[in-house]
C-alpha cells in the first residue's frame, strides 16, 4: 500500500479510537452547546429540543461509521468512492472538498519530508492536530455562514468533536 494511503487510513483510524474511546465526552460536550445553539435561531419545546439531541447522537454514530477502519470506505475500489463522494456532496449541505484536498496536500507533504511507517500513528495524530476531524472544518464555516436550524446538529456534533480531540490528541 502506498504511503499516503496508510496515512490516510491511520488518520480515520485514530479519529474512530479516540471518538469511540471520548464518546460519553462527546454527548457531555453536545449537551453543553445544542439549547443555546437553537436558542440564538428560536424558541422551541423540549421536546423539539430532545429530538434535536437524538439527531446529534445519531450524526455521532454517522462519523463512527465514517471513520471505522473496517468500514464502508475500505470496501469499495476507486470508481465507487468517487461516485459516493459525488453523492456524498449532493446530499450535505455543506462542501468539504477543500478541506478533503487540503488533508490530501498535508499528508503528501507529510510523506515527501521522509515517511517512516514506524511513525504512522504519530503522523496521523500530527495531521488531526493541524487538520481537526474531516469535515468538521467545512461543516462550522458553512453553519457560520449561513445558519439554519436544520444545520444545528451537525454544527454542535462538529464543535463536540473538535473539542474533545482538542484535549484527547496529545
Amino acid at each position: 500500500m502506498r504511503p499516503d494511503k496508510i496515512l490516510l487510513n491511520a488518520y480515520f483510524e485514530t479519529l474512530y479510537n479516540t471518538l469511540l474511546e471520548h464518546k460519553e465526552a462527546v454527548y457531555k460536550e453536545i449537551d453543553r452547546l445544542l439549547t443555546p445553539e437553537i436558542d440564538k435561531l428560536e424558541a422551541v419545546s423540549s421536546e423539539r429540543i430532545n429530538a434535536y439531541r437524538e439527531a446529534c447522537i445519531a450524526f455521532v454514530d454517522e462519523r463512527l461509521e465514517m471513520y471505522n477502519p473496517i468500514g464502508l470506505q475500505y470496501t469499495y475500489d476507486n470508481q465507487s468512492r468517487k461516485f459516493a463522494k459525488e453523492l456524498e456532496l449532493q446530499l450535505n449541505w455543506f462542501d468539504s472538498t477543500e478541506e478533503y484536498n487540503a488533508l490530501l496536500e498535508k499528508i503528501k507533504e507529510i510523506v515527501k519530508s521522509g515517511f517512516d511507517e514506524q511513525k504512522v500513528e504519530q503522523y496521523a495524530k500530527q495531521l488531526i492536530k493541524e487538520s481537526g476531524a474531516f469535515p468538521d472544518k467545512s461543516i462550522v464555516e458553512a453553519f457560520k455562514e449561513k445558519p439554519a436550524l436544520q444545520k444545528i446538529p451537525d454544527y454542535v456534533v462538529a464543535c463536540s468533536i473538535e473539542k474533545i480531540i482538542e484535549n484527547a490528541i496529545p
